[in-house]
């Protein structure tokens, strides 16, 4: 089989080629530079455990007008879109032009291509009192006003949410084999728990380690869903090979503790002291407004979003995985060897035996 991919070279991206290239699929990447990134890229798959020489690469970029393609494609099996802009108070125009102009520039090359759509949305979109607070209806997306979403949840995650919603009525309009993966907040590679240092879980274990969270944001009942990098790869894999799968995957271990256990968990592999008390949600985000302080703490307004009470049913994806014999790493073990993978990068950090 052959897949086209987007988003490649990050994190996500990287395990998504070795899970591929190590079921003997080949891979095409589209990269911005490939004669730049390819052989780099090509060795990273090789480190996770994948086949680097089953990865090919042409030049091609979200920005640009039909993702800027010039080199024919083979057919294809299916497109696997990861590629976004991520940032923390990404401005409108620049996040809409690189993940919903280009989300849907990608679904437009799946109609063409006649293939299965894999697209990487994202856990919020299962969060249906979150979506009600920003005005959000996904049953009628057309009366939703977008620029009110964008000032309440900032450049990414509005541009997420729109991505995924509009690439859904793309794919209903034009009878697409559309798959949305939703993954939770990623945590590092179970087997070694290499965590890449731009992911929200890296900022929360460098603000525990640097002493800048005294306080527990949220309540007891607060939780930031996780799901291992090498695991999410798998299944989106088997979102792109499987023949039957369900129209949505939500990627989330549900045995993801509490934030306040999580980061008892975190500390004692640090050597460090975990934060007991709590802060409120909305006390947080007004001290976040002050000016200069978000870069002080190493957090930002729109993080806060992702740190929530809200259980999800994850039924469908866990009878899924079930299906294909897909044994779902222990979260417990995923946070310990994430916090000593960080520890051990980190040399004034020595990691608790």
């Amino acid at each position: 089989m052959i897949f086209f991919i987007t988003g490649a070279t990050g994190f996500i991206g990287r395990h998504v080629c070795a899970s591929l290239t190590r079921h003997n699929h080949a891979v095409v990447a589209m990269l911005r530079q490939p004669e730049v990134q390819l052989d780099t890229l090509r060795q990273q798959v090789d480190s996770l455990g994948g086949q680097g020489h089953l990865l090919q690469a042409i030049s091609g970029d979200l920005d640009q007008p039909e993702l800027g393609l010039t080199t024919a494609l083979p057919k294809l099996d299916a497109i696997i879109h990861l590629g976004a802009r991520f940032a923390w108070r990404l401005d409108t125009d620049t996040a809409r032009r690189t993940n919903v102009t280009g989300s849907l520039a990608v679904a437009e090359l799946a109609r063409r291509q006649q293939c299965r759509l894999v697209f990487i949305s994202g856990f919020m979109l299962e969060n249906h009192g979150h979506l009600n607070r920003l005005g959000i209806d996904p049953a009628t997306p057309s009366h939703t006003e977008w620029p009110k979403v964008y000032r309440r949840a900032g450049g990414y995650e509005a541009s997420k949410l729109e991505a995924a919603i509009r690439a859904r009525a793309f794919a209903r309009q034009h009878a697409l084999d559309f798959v949305e993966v939703q993954p939770a907040t990623v945590a590092g590679n179970s087997h070694t728990g290499e965590l890449d240092n731009s992911q929200p879980l890296y900022s929360l274990l460098d603000n525990l380690a640097c002493g800048r969270l005294a306080l527990v944001p949220g309540t007891r009942a607060h939780w930031l869903p996780l799901v291992a990098v090498d695991h999410l790869a798998d299944i989106i894999r088997l979102a792109a090979t499987a023949d039957v799968v369900p129209e949505k995957l939500l990627a989330l271990d549900r045995q993801t503790p509490n934030l306040q256990p999580l980061l008892t968990q975190a500390a004692s592999h640090m050597g460090k002291r975990a934060p007991r008390g709590y802060i409120p949600m909305p006390v947080l985000a007004a001290l976040l407004r002050i000016p200069g302080l978000p870069a002080l703490m190493n957090t930002y307004p729109e993080a806060l979003h992702f740190i929530q009470p809200t259980r999800f049913d994850t039924v469908a994806t866990e009878d899924f995985l079930k299906q294909h014999q897909i044994a779902v790493p222990k979260m417990e073990k995923v946070i310990e060897m994430s916090t000593r993978r960080y520890s051990q990068q980190h040399t004034g950090l020595s990691p608790a035996e």
